[in-house]
């Protein structure tokens, strides 16, 4: 869930000479086939239906009309489904994001400031590795620092999730620039290593940054703790 903070009226922006698109859109080749095969199966589909009620109709015995109208109800409810899916490929479109061309437009320091909370609870139902990937993801948004605000409400009030969160504040000081000054664009830590990537002795560095003993001690006593007492 997220909220943003509007603007106000006397926001400054920035009247480019050559204005550029913040998007694109382009029409799929194959709206036409799409269509085509839309008209032809609806044709197919309401024979098949006038099949049916001619069935139900002349039906002379009641399992026969049993079975007509039970067949009919099933083909009206796929019918239905099949329609209710077909909107997406009547207009097919394709639409290419220029989100830098922004600063073109307003001021970075005009900004809408931007709140994203992030919910948890039972830390073996989401491990908090999860949680975690997608607090620091948000906090390597390309967006300025003081204008974004990261909340994260465990309602599960787990010491595990709580211990996991400073283990990730440490590793933020040294992902967060390394995303910036990279201009890494997936920016989940498990995404960005999970990929493939050109090595560098910088990502090397940031994979292996040892973690506080205290907290790993403590993180395995609690684990350990948490698995004797589900036992």
């Amino acid at each position: 869930m997220s909220s943003l903070s509007g603007r106000d009226d006397d926001t400054s922006t920035i009247e480019p000479k050559n204005p550029l698109p913040f998007h694109t859109v382009e029409r799929a080749s194959h709206t036409g086939l799409n269509r085509f095969f839309a008209a032809v199966y609806a044709c197919a589909i309401l024979a098949l239906h006038y099949r049916h009620v001619q069935t139900l109709v002349n039906s002379t015995t009641l399992v026969s009309f049993s079975i007509s109208i039970s067949l009919l109800i099933a083909d009206l409810i796929l019918a239905f489904m099949w329609a209710a899916a077909q909107a997406l490929r009547m207009c097919p479109i394709r639409r290419n994001q220029y989100p830098e061309n922004l600063k073109n437009f307003v001021k970075e320091e005009d900004f809408p400031g931007l709140d994203v909370f992030v919910c948890t609870t039972d830390p073996y139902r989401e491990p908090p590795v999860r949680v975690m990937n997608t607090v620091l993801s948000l906090m390597a948004y390309d967006y300025p620092a003081e204008k974004i605000s990261v909340y994260v409400s465990d309602d599960g009030g787990s010491a595990f999730t709580l211990f996991a969160f400073m283990e990730a504040a440490k590793f933020a000081s040294y992902w967060l620039p390394f995303c910036k000054d990279n201009n890494i664009m997936d920016r989940s830590p498990h995404v960005y290593f999970s990929s493939v990537h050109s090595r560098n002795p910088e990502t090397d560095k940031i994979k292996v940054i040892p973690f506080s003993p205290t907290l790993t001690f403590a993180l395995s006593i609690l684990l350990r703790w948490c698995l004797v007492f589900n036992k």
